[in-house]
């Protein structure tokens, strides 16, 4: 892959070298962060060389002439946090890269479009469903919601419109993706504001990497859910599974989730993990469990995939009660923290990189334990 701004865009900040010199270069830091927990093999799992984002962010940007009339841009920050005019990002999918100029062009002819609108999201599926969200510092008038449904129409898309206090979704508020993981089809509904995986090439080999790398029997406990990623394809592997979730429009998505895909062997609990160690160890109850009743359970393995922060201490004490521990994880740093506290139950089975964020220092993890 090659761009204009590598170097000076602060998105790509391994831009210039190619991509298997960035990848070798993240692959040798993450070894030597390791090699006291892991020497044997890693598995690497690759990324699509340039157009891989299914989800991006942009800053709208306004250069006035001498006659005080205004051109928009897209912008991002530069390596020293500078806005920096774009016109075009080698990153994004094919359908939101085709779409960025002639929305663009669209919104620059169109007053009520482009008053203080500053930022952009789009939001794209692999069966080129779109959502473009508009963001503004103004509230949106009826003005807005007539010229933005033609807007809709005109491009075959989604728009939401969003200021302070304010959305406005015309026609709805996600998009529909359809994963083939191993040759099944797995749907999912995307909420706007809700978490997706930006990668979804990558994202489709995760998820194939843990199903191919398990031992799978009796259930699955699963922490930090989100809507469902992991824990719809996992649960054809498992007599049953109980999914826990902080967020409730992820709750609310992981549910519609299992409906499309007809599962049925799945609980989704919002609560937290420490909440969920209460439940377990029946320190105290909660109505939201009302209906579930843990005892019925016979896990066998856990499933973490923690915010950048890693793990608590509670969850940690909890995941060692497991046989097996399957840990994605965002954060290296974090990772071998929680790494050196599991490895004292648990022996490390198998290990791999995952590069979702492809020309940036960024990689993620999955590593498989099982009990000593």
């Amino acid at each position: 892959m090659t761009c204009e701004y590598f170097g000076v865009c602060g998105s790509c900040n391994l831009g210039g070298l190619t991509y298997d010199e960035q990848l070798s270069k993240k692959i040798d830091i993450e070894k030597d962060r390791f090699k006291n927990l892991w020497n044997n093999d890693i598995d690497i799992i690759k990324s699509k060389d340039g157009a891989f984002r299914n989800r991006a962010e942009f800053r709208i940007w306004k250069t006035f002439d001498e006659n005080n009339d205004y051109i928009l841009d897209y912008a991002m920050n530069d390596i020293e946090k500078r806005p920096l005019i774009i016109n075009r990002c080698s990153i994004v999918s094919d359908d939101i890269s085709k779409l960025m100029p002639v929305l663009l062009e669209s919104l620059q002819d169109d007053y009520d479009l482009n008053y203080k609108l500053f930022t952009i999201e789009f939001l794209s599926s692999t069966t080129s469903d779109m959502l473009v969200t508009l963001i503004y510092h103004r509230k949106l008038d009826e003005n807005w919601n007539i010229k933005a449904k033609e807007l809709e129409k005109k491009f075959g898309i989604k728009i939401i419109g969003r200021s302070r206090k304010q959305k406005v979704v015309l026609t709805n508020d996600c998009i529909e993706e359809t994963l083939n993981i191993n040759g099944d089809d797995f749907k999912f509904m995307y909420k706007e504001g809700g978490f997706t995986q930006p990668n979804q090439n990558v994202n489709i080999q995760m998820i194939e990497w843990v199903l191919n790398n398990i031992s799978a029997y009796d259930d699955l406990c699963e922490l930090y859910c989100g809507g469902g990623n992991f824990t719809i394809p996992l649960s054809k592997k498992f007599d049953k599974v109980i999914a826990t979730e902080i967020s409730k429009t992820s709750i609310k998505s992981a549910k519609e989730n299992c409906a499309l895909n007809g599962v049925e062997n799945i609980d989704f609990i919002r609560m937290s993990s420490e909440e969920f160690v209460e439940a377990r160890n029946k320190v105290r109850e909660f109505t939201r469990m009302k209906d579930v009743n843990l005892d019925e359970y016979n896990f066998s393995t856990i499933f973490l995939d923690p915010p950048r922060a890693g793990l608590d201490v509670t969850t940690t004490a909890l995941s060692q009660e497991f046989d097996n521990i399957i840990y994605i994880s965002c954060n290296p740093e974090t990772l071998y923290r929680d790494l050196e506290e599991l490895t004292k139950t648990h022996t490390i089975e198998k290990f791999a990189l995952f590069d979702q964020f492809a020309y940036s220092h960024h990689i993620e993890s999955g590593v498989i334990l099982k009990r000593k």
